[in-house]
């Protein structure tokens, strides 16, 4: 059966204005029969969003317009489509409770749900890793260099599988090896390979599944699935169950790379 598990929507304020019944559209003309939208959570009220714009969540005030619109679409088409109600929730480390607390407020409106790393921690403060090659560049000098930024991102990844966040904790990891987002800004070959098998084996162990992402197919410094095309067998190897994310943020992007990730 053919899912993407991974969409964002015009309720997110770094995308676009593509309504849900353009991405729905575009799915039941490719034949696909299960949508995720996956919009990014609301960051907890007392974080400060490092971005410059601060666009990296979901405005609070709208998280309610957001669950009764995609309950709406979800009845409209019902008939030629699965929709499946969900958000992206950011793992912020020291910010566990106020996430819990929200996950304990909206997971029962939930159908599905993805939890992914974008902000790291570092001299107690926090960065978006995946923002920008130049802050990506500036974040890695200030930890020690590109090696130690690797090591802090996978450990980082490894305390939200471990993080007790309530019954509502998202049971997806997302995008796992986002840190190789900017992997051509920079001259160095970082081996993570044990750091990766050893994320993905956490995953299976907890009894989670990972969102395999192809929209790193498409960032120009990258030019590769997260994880990984290479890490398949070693998935299916350890019974790692997985779910195809098209991460994408408008229309045309919908399904991208589908074939290459499934193949």
């Amino acid at each position: 059966m053919k899912v993407d598990g991974h969409i964002h929507t015009p309720y997110c304020p770094h995308g676009s204005a593509d309504t849900f019944e353009q991405y729905i559209e575009k799915a039941i003309k490719n034949g696909f029969k299960q949508l995720s939208f996956t919009e990014h959570a609301p960051l907890p009220k007392s974080f400060s969003d490092p971005t410059p714009m601060q666009d990296s969540g979901m405005k609070w005030s709208l998280v309610d317009n957001y669950f009764s619109e995609l309950l709406k679409v979800k009845k409209d088409y019902a008939n030629d489509i699965t929709i499946l109600i969900g958000m992206e929730v950011d793992y912020i480390d020291g910010y566990e409770d106020e996430t819990t607390t929200f996950l304990n407020d909206y997971g029962p409106l939930m159908d599905d749900s993805i939890l992914s790393v974008h902000f790291l921690k570092a001299h107690e403060q926090y960065t978006c890793i995946d923002y920008s090659k130049d802050v990506y560049l500036q974040f890695a000098k200030s930890v020690g260099g590109i090696k130690h930024m690797y090591k802090l991102y996978y450990e980082t990844v490894m305390k939200s599988i471990q993080a007790n966040l309530g019954p509502y904790k998202p049971t997806r990891i997302g995008h796992p090896t986002l840190i190789h987002k900017f992997q051509l800004a920079h001259d160095e070959k970082i081996q993570d390979d044990e750091w990766i098998k050893q994320t993905l084996r956490a995953i299976q162990q907890a009894g989670y599944t990972i969102d395999f992402n192809s929209a790193g197919l498409s960032k120009p410094f990258c030019l590769e699935t997260y994880p990984p095309v290479e890490y398949m067998s070693f998935i299916n190897e350890i019974k790692l169950p997985y779910i195809f994310g098209s991460d994408a943020h408008v229309v045309s992007d919908l399904h991208q790379h589908y074939d290459i990730v499934t193949k």
